[in-house]
């Protein structure tokens, strides 16, 4: 496959002062306004960052999940003291449950050993429970105004088209390349916009599959004349197909059938009881749906049952609770399409 590309002239690493000039100059016209781009306070940083992880930029903003836990929560103190299933329930719909514990698990920790107040310095960040390189290197940069070694997906695939990396991302040894790298180039002057304009260029100009090369902004020092084929990535984690099996069943009062979860996966959440196929055997399915988690693709058979047999974790609960409970997203879909039928 051919592609009209600008001609490479120098390198970002030979030239730095006009690379960072020219993104930065780009990104000062182009840049997308984000809330968490107005602040840089180390906390609602904190909260943007985890919310991102896994999770596109479209649904944090769209469905208003950033404005949101924060006017529930707005410091560390207030997230520190909330409880589980209000936690989780201001989390509900964004996934990976596990990032909201953690992110209460960090502001634990700022609040016990830092009296509340961020720390400001590699070593400190890296010390609190939840924080790693890329959080790290946010924080310093975007919070703090200090240079740092960030490097998301987006920017990865910058760099292996930027410096003609043939080797696959997300190995050991390109993340380290590419953090060297991103230490070297980032703009000391302003390290929060360069690390900015290195993402946004690489969702926007330096996009996956066929990149706009044309009017790619820093293509003067780009090396790879196959931008298309690059980054490299290690083999695709194979999906695998699975069932599960759940119940629906109401009372005479109208209280419906949940289980709340203890297992390691949604520990706290609500969801309609589970059973085996076998125990399905002779119930009428009525609804089927198919959500993915992780390397999984499920799908979800709905069977309606008689009030009897209450398994361990299960637990009637009025419908007037429903809204307050914090319940995982197919889960949560599925009841409000059974309540309308059934």
């Amino acid at each position: 496959m051919s592609l009209l590309k600008p001609r490479f002239r120098t390198s970002a690493l030979t030239g730095k002062e006009d690379f960072r000039k020219a993104l930065g100059n780009w990104f000062l016209e182009n840049g997308k306004d984000y809330p968490w781009r107005r602040t840089r306070e180390p906390y609602a940083i904190l909260v943007s960052e985890m919310m991102l992880q896994q999770t596109r930029i479209a649904t944090v903003l769209g469905r208003g999940f950033y404005t949101r836990f924060l006017e529930k929560f707005p410091d560390v103190e207030s997230l520190v003291a909330a409880g589980d299933e209000e936690l989780l329930k201001a989390w509900e719909g964004l996934g990976y449950y596990r990032r909201a514990r953690m992110l209460r698990d960090t502001a634990g920790a700022v609040l016990e050993r830092h009296g509340g107040k961020f720390p400001d310095d590699e070593a400190g960040l890296m010390g609190l429970p939840g924080i790693g390189p890329y959080t790290c290197a946010a924080l310093l940069a975007f919070a703090f105004g200090k240079p740092s070694a960030l490097v998301d997906g987006n920017v990865s695939r910058v760099f292996s088209r930027l410096m003609d990396d043939p080797e696959p991302i997300g190995s050991t040894a390109t993340i380290r390349r590419h953090r060297a790298w991103a230490a070297e180039l980032c703009d000391p002057e302003n390290p929060a916009r360069h690390h900015q304009a290195m993402m946004e260029l690489g969702q926007t100009h330096c996009r996956t599959g066929v990149p706009d090369c044309l009017s790619c902004p820093v293509s003067a020092f780009c090396k790879t004349r196959s931008p298309h084929d690059l980054p490299v990535k290690k083999s695709r984690t194979e999906i695998t197909a699975t069932t599960e099996h759940a119940i629906w069943c109401r009372d005479g009062s109208g209280r419906v059938l949940l289980h709340h979860e203890s297992g390691s996966r949604r520990t706290g959440l609500w969801k309609l009881p589970l059973r085996t196929a076998e125990q399905c055997t002779g119930l009428r399915k009525i609804s089927d749906s198919i959500y993915h988690i992780t390397r999984y693709k499920v799908t979800l058979n709905i069977h309606r049952s008689e009030p009897n047999g209450i398994g361990p974790g299960d637990e009637w609960v009025d419908i007037a609770r429903l809204d307050t409970l914090p319940i995982a997203a197919p889960f949560r879909k599925a009841l409000e399409r059974l309540l309308a039928d059934f």
